[in-house]
Protein backbone atom coordinates (compact mmCIF):
# COMPACT_ATOMS: atom_id res chain seq x y z
CA UNK A 1 0.00 0.00 0.00
CA UNK A 2 1.74 3.68 -0.87
CA UNK A 3 1.65 6.17 1.44
CA UNK A 4 -1.21 8.11 -1.26
CA UNK A 5 -3.49 5.42 -0.20
CA UNK A 6 -2.89 5.14 3.00
CA UNK A 7 -3.08 9.08 3.86
CA UNK A 8 -6.53 8.54 1.75
CA UNK A 9 -7.75 5.80 3.68
CA UNK A 10 -6.91 7.06 6.73
CA UNK A 11 -8.57 10.88 5.70
CA UNK A 12 -11.41 8.96 4.58
CA UNK A 13 -11.94 7.28 8.00
CA UNK A 14 -11.28 10.27 9.88
CA UNK A 15 -14.35 12.18 7.61
CA UNK A 16 -16.55 8.40 8.46
CA UNK A 17 -16.27 9.30 12.05
CA UNK A 18 -16.39 12.97 12.16
CA UNK A 19 -19.53 12.15 10.04
CA UNK A 20 -21.03 9.84 12.29
CA UNK A 21 -19.73 11.77 15.77
CA UNK A 22 -21.67 15.03 14.19
CA UNK A 23 -24.72 12.59 13.45
CA UNK A 24 -24.79 11.28 16.67
CA UNK A 25 -24.91 14.53 18.64
CA UNK A 26 -27.45 16.12 16.24
CA UNK A 27 -29.56 12.85 16.79
CA UNK A 28 -28.72 12.35 20.67
CA UNK A 29 -27.31 15.79 22.24
CA UNK A 30 -30.37 16.95 24.47
CA UNK A 31 -32.05 20.57 23.68
CA UNK A 32 -29.66 21.07 20.74
CA UNK A 33 -33.36 22.05 18.98
CA UNK A 34 -36.24 21.48 21.29
CA UNK A 35 -37.81 23.54 24.16
CA UNK A 36 -36.53 24.06 27.42
CA UNK A 37 -39.72 23.93 29.15
CA UNK A 38 -42.98 21.66 29.15
CA UNK A 39 -44.77 22.09 26.03
CA UNK A 40 -48.49 20.11 24.91
CA UNK A 41 -49.35 18.69 21.26
CA UNK A 42 -52.73 17.93 20.06
CA UNK A 43 -52.19 15.49 17.18
CA UNK A 44 -56.00 15.09 15.22
CA UNK A 45 -56.98 12.12 13.28
CA UNK A 46 -56.11 12.96 9.69
CA UNK A 47 -52.73 14.80 10.20
CA UNK A 48 -49.71 14.51 8.33
CA UNK A 49 -46.45 14.41 9.70
CA UNK A 50 -45.65 17.67 8.07
CA UNK A 51 -48.75 19.20 9.87
CA UNK A 52 -47.76 17.62 13.07
CA UNK A 53 -43.64 19.44 12.30
CA UNK A 54 -45.48 22.87 11.67
CA UNK A 55 -47.69 22.12 15.21
CA UNK A 56 -44.09 21.65 17.37
CA UNK A 57 -42.67 24.75 15.68
CA UNK A 58 -45.82 26.79 16.29
CA UNK A 59 -46.11 25.69 19.80
CA UNK A 60 -42.26 26.38 20.68
CA UNK A 61 -41.76 22.42 21.04
CA UNK A 62 -38.84 23.29 18.32
CA UNK A 63 -36.87 25.29 16.70
CA UNK A 64 -36.80 24.97 13.30
CA UNK A 65 -37.95 22.27 11.44
CA UNK A 66 -35.49 21.02 9.38
CA UNK A 67 -33.45 19.49 12.03
CA UNK A 68 -36.68 16.97 12.84
CA UNK A 69 -37.08 16.49 9.37
CA UNK A 70 -33.33 14.98 8.58
CA UNK A 71 -34.23 12.81 11.96
CA UNK A 72 -36.85 11.33 10.59
CA UNK A 73 -35.45 10.95 6.99
CA UNK A 74 -32.18 9.30 8.75
CA UNK A 75 -35.28 6.88 11.29
CA UNK A 76 -38.54 6.52 8.85
CA UNK A 77 -40.43 4.63 11.24
CA UNK A 78 -40.50 7.45 13.89
CA UNK A 79 -42.64 9.30 11.57
CA UNK A 80 -45.47 7.80 12.43
CA UNK A 81 -47.47 9.33 15.23
CA UNK A 82 -50.38 8.38 16.75
CA UNK A 83 -53.36 10.73 17.29
CA UNK A 84 -53.38 11.90 20.73
CA UNK A 85 -52.27 14.71 23.68
CA UNK A 86 -48.94 15.12 24.37
CA UNK A 87 -47.28 16.82 26.74
CA UNK A 88 -43.76 16.80 26.14
CA UNK A 89 -40.77 17.07 28.36
CA UNK A 90 -38.08 19.67 28.36
CA UNK A 91 -34.75 19.48 26.63
CA UNK A 92 -35.32 16.30 24.65
CA UNK A 93 -32.90 15.89 21.84
CA UNK A 94 -34.30 15.88 18.15
CA UNK A 95 -34.34 11.66 18.20
CA UNK A 96 -36.21 11.42 21.87
CA UNK A 97 -38.41 13.78 21.30
CA UNK A 98 -39.34 12.01 18.14
CA UNK A 99 -39.86 8.41 20.04
CA UNK A 100 -41.24 9.60 22.60
CA UNK A 101 -44.23 10.90 20.23
CA UNK A 102 -43.99 7.44 18.34
CA UNK A 103 -44.24 5.37 21.17
CA UNK A 104 -46.14 6.97 23.79
CA UNK A 105 -49.10 5.71 24.99
CA UNK A 106 -52.59 6.70 23.82
CA UNK A 107 -54.04 9.49 26.27
CA UNK A 108 -57.26 8.69 28.10
CA UNK A 109 -59.84 10.06 29.45
CA UNK A 110 -62.37 9.07 32.23
CA UNK A 111 -65.77 9.28 31.01
CA UNK A 112 -69.32 8.67 32.67
CA UNK A 113 -72.18 8.14 31.79
CA UNK A 114 -75.46 8.37 33.87
CA UNK A 115 -78.20 5.86 33.31
CA UNK A 116 -81.07 6.86 31.04
CA UNK A 117 -79.21 9.29 28.48
CA UNK A 118 -80.78 9.20 24.68
CA UNK A 119 -78.44 8.81 21.90
CA UNK A 120 -78.39 12.80 21.68
CA UNK A 121 -76.84 13.06 25.69
CA UNK A 122 -74.31 10.80 24.91
CA UNK A 123 -73.17 11.98 21.79
CA UNK A 124 -72.29 15.20 23.26
CA UNK A 125 -70.53 14.17 26.71
CA UNK A 126 -68.54 12.42 24.22
CA UNK A 127 -68.30 15.20 22.25
CA UNK A 128 -67.06 17.47 24.84
CA UNK A 129 -64.44 14.82 26.12
CA UNK A 130 -62.66 12.98 23.07
CA UNK A 131 -61.54 14.33 19.52
CA UNK A 132 -65.05 13.24 17.87
CA UNK A 133 -68.02 15.60 17.39
CA UNK A 134 -71.32 14.61 17.68
CA UNK A 135 -72.92 14.86 14.46
CA UNK A 136 -70.02 12.01 13.43
CA UNK A 137 -70.90 10.10 16.37
CA UNK A 138 -74.92 10.05 15.77
CA UNK A 139 -73.78 8.92 12.42
CA UNK A 140 -71.63 5.79 13.40
CA UNK A 141 -74.68 4.80 16.20
CA UNK A 142 -77.00 4.42 13.24
CA UNK A 143 -74.32 3.17 10.54
CA UNK A 144 -76.35 -0.47 9.19
CA UNK A 145 -72.46 -1.31 9.32
CA UNK A 146 -71.74 -1.21 12.79
CA UNK A 147 -75.40 -2.43 13.75
CA UNK A 148 -74.66 -5.34 11.97
CA UNK A 149 -71.39 -5.94 13.20
CA UNK A 150 -72.58 -5.65 16.86
CA UNK A 151 -76.38 -7.97 15.83
CA UNK A 152 -78.33 -5.31 16.09
CA UNK A 153 -81.61 -5.24 14.64
CA UNK A 154 -82.75 -1.31 15.15
CA UNK A 155 -82.36 1.61 13.21
CA UNK A 156 -79.56 2.92 15.68
CA UNK A 157 -78.11 1.77 18.46
CA UNK A 158 -80.77 3.43 21.12
CA UNK A 159 -80.50 1.45 24.32
CA UNK A 160 -77.37 -0.40 23.68
CA UNK A 161 -75.08 1.90 25.08
CA UNK A 162 -74.47 1.09 28.03
CA UNK A 163 -73.98 3.52 31.09
CA UNK A 164 -71.03 3.26 33.31
CA UNK A 165 -67.34 5.35 34.00
CA UNK A 166 -65.14 4.03 31.23
CA UNK A 167 -61.40 5.18 30.11
CA UNK A 168 -61.52 6.38 26.43
CA UNK A 169 -58.62 6.59 24.15
CA UNK A 170 -58.67 10.66 23.74
CA UNK A 171 -58.30 9.92 19.87
CA UNK A 172 -60.94 6.98 19.31
CA UNK A 173 -63.09 7.22 16.41
CA UNK A 174 -66.99 7.98 16.54
CA UNK A 175 -67.27 3.76 15.77
CA UNK A 176 -65.01 2.58 17.97
CA UNK A 177 -66.94 5.02 20.82
CA UNK A 178 -69.58 2.94 19.91
CA UNK A 179 -68.40 0.37 19.69
CA UNK A 180 -66.96 0.01 23.26
CA UNK A 181 -70.46 0.62 24.72
CA UNK A 182 -72.31 -1.72 22.93
CA UNK A 183 -69.53 -4.19 24.30
CA UNK A 184 -70.31 -3.19 27.65
CA UNK A 185 -73.86 -4.04 27.07
CA UNK A 186 -72.71 -7.76 25.82
CA UNK A 187 -70.97 -8.34 28.15
CA UNK A 188 -73.45 -7.46 30.95
CA UNK A 189 -76.10 -9.51 29.22
CA UNK A 190 -74.80 -12.90 30.06
CA UNK A 191 -76.39 -15.97 28.42
CA UNK A 192 -78.37 -16.94 31.76
CA UNK A 193 -79.99 -13.28 31.23
CA UNK A 194 -80.89 -13.62 27.94
CA UNK A 195 -82.64 -17.11 28.93
CA UNK A 196 -84.31 -15.47 31.69
CA UNK A 197 -85.88 -12.81 29.18
CA UNK A 198 -87.02 -15.72 26.68
CA UNK A 199 -88.77 -17.32 29.38
CA UNK A 200 -90.83 -13.85 30.17
CA UNK A 201 -91.21 -13.77 26.57
CA UNK A 202 -89.12 -10.47 25.97
CA UNK A 203 -86.64 -10.12 22.94
CA UNK A 204 -84.11 -8.18 23.12
CA UNK A 205 -85.41 -5.20 21.58
CA UNK A 206 -88.31 -5.33 23.99
CA UNK A 207 -86.20 -5.83 26.99
CA UNK A 208 -84.09 -2.79 26.24
CA UNK A 209 -87.42 -0.86 25.51
CA UNK A 210 -89.30 -1.48 28.61
CA UNK A 211 -86.22 -1.47 30.77
CA UNK A 212 -85.49 2.16 29.21
CA UNK A 213 -88.91 3.06 29.90
CA UNK A 214 -88.64 2.14 34.02
CA UNK A 215 -84.83 3.86 33.70
CA UNK A 216 -86.73 7.45 32.44
CA UNK A 217 -89.37 6.86 35.18
CA UNK A 218 -87.56 6.72 38.14
CA UNK A 219 -84.20 7.19 39.42
CA UNK A 220 -84.66 4.85 42.67
CA UNK A 221 -83.40 1.65 42.09
CA UNK A 222 -85.51 0.34 45.27
CA UNK A 223 -88.69 1.20 43.12
CA UNK A 224 -87.57 0.11 39.57
CA UNK A 225 -88.83 -3.37 40.31
CA UNK A 226 -91.85 -2.31 41.22
CA UNK A 227 -92.16 0.20 38.28
CA UNK A 228 -91.41 -2.56 35.89
CA UNK A 229 -94.05 -4.74 37.40
CA UNK A 230 -96.78 -2.31 36.51
CA UNK A 231 -95.44 -2.04 32.88
CA UNK A 232 -95.86 -6.12 32.57
CA UNK A 233 -99.16 -6.35 34.25
CA UNK A 234 -100.23 -3.13 31.61
CA UNK A 235 -99.35 -5.87 28.77
CA UNK A 236 -100.72 -8.14 30.07
CA UNK A 237 -104.43 -6.77 30.39
CA UNK A 238 -103.60 -5.47 26.99
CA UNK A 239 -103.58 -1.87 28.34
CA UNK A 240 -101.86 1.10 27.07
CA UNK A 241 -99.01 1.66 28.95
CA UNK A 242 -99.59 5.37 29.08
CA UNK A 243 -95.88 6.33 30.03
CA UNK A 244 -95.44 9.87 29.78
CA UNK A 245 -91.28 9.39 29.24
CA UNK A 246 -92.36 7.86 25.50
CA UNK A 247 -94.13 11.22 24.86
CA UNK A 248 -91.15 13.10 25.99
CA UNK A 249 -89.00 11.28 23.28
CA UNK A 250 -91.68 11.21 20.60
CA UNK A 251 -91.41 15.06 21.16
CA UNK A 252 -88.11 15.83 21.16
CA UNK A 253 -86.10 18.14 22.14
CA UNK A 254 -85.45 18.77 26.01
CA UNK A 255 -87.79 17.43 28.40
CA UNK A 256 -90.34 19.45 29.73
CA UNK A 257 -93.77 19.75 31.21
CA UNK A 258 -96.68 17.75 29.36
CA UNK A 259 -99.75 19.33 28.33
CA UNK A 260 -102.85 17.27 27.91
CA UNK A 261 -102.27 18.30 23.85
CA UNK A 262 -99.23 16.57 23.94
CA UNK A 263 -100.73 13.41 24.80
CA UNK A 264 -102.35 13.39 21.07
CA UNK A 265 -98.76 13.58 19.17
CA UNK A 266 -98.57 11.36 16.39
CA UNK A 267 -95.98 9.27 16.85
CA UNK A 268 -95.31 5.17 17.08
CA UNK A 269 -93.54 5.84 20.21
CA UNK A 270 -96.60 7.52 21.97
CA UNK A 271 -97.51 4.84 24.26
CA UNK A 272 -101.24 6.98 24.89
CA UNK A 273 -102.15 6.06 21.38
CA UNK A 274 -100.70 2.92 20.60
CA UNK A 275 -101.32 -0.56 22.33
CA UNK A 276 -97.83 -2.33 23.39
CA UNK A 277 -94.15 -1.41 23.57
CA UNK A 278 -92.90 1.85 21.44
CA UNK A 279 -90.87 0.65 18.36
CA UNK A 280 -87.73 0.57 20.29
CA UNK A 281 -86.10 1.71 23.67
CA UNK A 282 -86.14 5.68 24.21
CA UNK A 283 -82.99 5.90 26.09
CA UNK A 284 -79.88 3.83 27.15
CA UNK A 285 -80.93 1.90 30.75
CA UNK A 286 -78.36 0.79 33.34
CA UNK A 287 -78.13 -2.75 34.79
CA UNK A 288 -80.66 -2.20 37.58
CA UNK A 289 -83.44 -1.06 35.31
CA UNK A 290 -82.67 -3.71 32.83
CA UNK A 291 -82.95 -6.39 36.00
CA UNK A 292 -85.79 -4.57 36.96
CA UNK A 293 -87.76 -6.20 33.94
CA UNK A 294 -86.28 -9.59 33.83
CA UNK A 295 -87.57 -9.78 37.67
CA UNK A 296 -90.33 -7.52 38.33
CA UNK A 297 -91.85 -7.24 41.77
CA UNK A 298 -94.75 -9.51 42.35
CA UNK A 299 -97.54 -7.00 42.23
CA UNK A 300 -101.21 -6.23 40.85
CA UNK A 301 -100.38 -2.37 40.47
CA UNK A 302 -101.53 -1.25 37.29
CA UNK A 303 -101.25 2.79 38.13
CA UNK A 304 -99.01 4.66 39.68
CA UNK A 305 -98.18 8.50 40.28
CA UNK A 306 -95.11 10.61 42.01
CA UNK A 307 -95.42 10.86 45.57
CA UNK A 308 -94.08 15.04 45.13
CA UNK A 309 -90.99 13.57 47.16
CA UNK A 310 -88.88 11.45 44.63
CA UNK A 311 -90.92 8.00 44.54
CA UNK A 312 -94.20 7.35 43.37
CA UNK A 313 -97.74 6.05 44.95
CA UNK A 314 -98.86 2.54 43.07
CA UNK A 315 -102.47 1.44 42.69
CA UNK A 316 -104.15 -1.59 41.51
CA UNK A 317 -107.47 0.16 40.99
CA UNK A 318 -108.47 3.21 39.31
CA UNK A 319 -109.88 4.40 42.89
CA UNK A 320 -106.52 3.85 44.57
CA UNK A 321 -104.76 6.04 41.78
CA UNK A 322 -107.16 9.03 42.14
CA UNK A 323 -106.85 8.95 45.46
CA UNK A 324 -103.00 9.08 45.31
CA UNK A 325 -103.16 11.69 42.47
CA UNK A 326 -105.02 13.61 45.26
CA UNK A 327 -102.58 13.20 47.24
CA UNK A 328 -99.90 14.05 44.99
CA UNK A 329 -101.49 17.05 44.62
CA UNK A 330 -101.35 18.28 47.97
CA UNK A 331 -97.81 17.60 48.42
CA UNK A 332 -97.27 19.73 45.44
CA UNK A 333 -99.69 22.55 46.68
CA UNK A 334 -97.62 22.23 49.95
CA UNK A 335 -94.37 22.49 48.41
CA UNK A 336 -95.45 25.77 46.30
CA UNK A 337 -96.38 27.12 49.40
CA UNK A 338 -93.32 26.50 50.79
CA UNK A 339 -94.70 24.10 53.85
CA UNK A 340 -92.29 21.45 53.15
Amino acid sequence: MTSIQYSLRKLLLTGTILFLTAVSCFLFIPGLNTSQTTTRLTVHRGMGFRSILDELHRNGSISRTWPTLLTVSLVPKLHNIKPGRYLIPPGMSNFGLLYYLHAHPQDEVRITLPEGMDLRKVSRILSRNLDIDSTSFMAAVSSSKLLARHGIRADNAEGYLFPGTYNFAWASTPEEAAGFLITQFRHFYTERLQKVAAQEGLSETGLLTLASIVEAETPLDAEKSMVASVYLNRLKKNMRLQADPTVQYALGGAARRLYYKDLAADSPYNTYRHNGLPPGPICNPGAASILAVLKPAQSNFIYFVATGNGGHYFAGSLTEHNANIKKYKIALRGRELGLE
